[in-house]
């Protein structure tokens, strides 16, 4: 732990003394390192890259990762792509499954041209984190926040939006129900996704911005593509489908 925090303190120097006290747990509980790239601090949280996830999967023995695409949500022209995959623990084991989703509207402008790519390391790592328990989003996984934050930005600029559309309503809360209602989702599978795309626990520890970047994400996909949000949604589904 000491050589980890020496060098969390060298790449991010103000940290805060619960920064400190979550790396101490990550580290003993998961074996992460900061020297080796398996953590990244974003605004004051920590997040496991995809060579963290990679590794805990590693060190824990990891029967197998099987991926593939969904060809029904993939579209090469609009380069939308959907995976699914599947970590098995052991060879006994039925398997965790995770679903990831990339297209230009929801990843990072420094990876457009590489969708294909995102959303197969967003399906791995949500099926990592399921196995091995690790609560807290991976950087690939929120890379959608940055193309998010932008639309979000983008929106506020536009002329106010009719009651009937995605940004009725004067409450985040209420634009939100209003989606639900709409498209017809699961109000609970739809919470699930929330709190895993704010990268927090529960709900309530999501700041208004990081709600109303997913408010904005789920209008925009739920419009676009329903079938393909209700893949992802299911990926919340009670545990014991995915159980050992």
């Amino acid at each position: 732990m000491g050589s980890n925090s020496r060098m969390a303190r060298l790449l991010w120097k103000d940290l805060s003394t619960v920064a400190i006290k979550a790396l101490a747990e990550l580290s003993k509980t998961h074996g992460l390192s900061v020297a080796s790239g398996d953590l990244s601090l974003l605004e004051g949280r920590w997040y496991v890259t995809h060579t963290g996830l990679l590794g805990v999967a590693r060190r824990k023995r990891c029967f197998g990762i099987h991926v593939q695409a969904v060809p029904k949500f993939c579209d090469s022209t609009a380069r939308r792509w959907t995976f699914r995959a599947t970590v098995y623990k052991h060879c006994a084991c039925r398997g965790f499954v995770g679903y990831g989703d990339a297209d230009p509207t929801n990843v990072s402008p420094l990876v457009l041209g590489a969708e294909m790519r995102v959303a197969e390391t967003r399906a791995v790592n949500r099926a990592l984190r399921k196995a091995y328990g690790i609560g807290i989003c991976s950087v690939e996984e929120i890379g959608s926040v940055a193309a998010s934050t932008q639309s979000q930005r983008q929106a506020r600029k536009l002329p106010p939006q009719p009651a009937n559309g995605n940004y009725g309503g004067p409450k985040v809360r209420d634009r939100l129900c209003q989606i639900i209602r709409q498209h017809q989702l699961d109000p609970n599978l739809v919470k699930s996704y929330a709190t895993d795309f704010c990268g927090v626990k529960t709900l309530r520890e999501a700041t208004r911005m990081q709600v109303e970047n997913f408010v904005a994400h789920l209008a925009d996909w739920a419009e676009k593509d329903r079938d393909a949000l209700l893949c992802q949604l299911n990926s919340y589904l009670s545990p014991k489908e995915g159980a050992a």
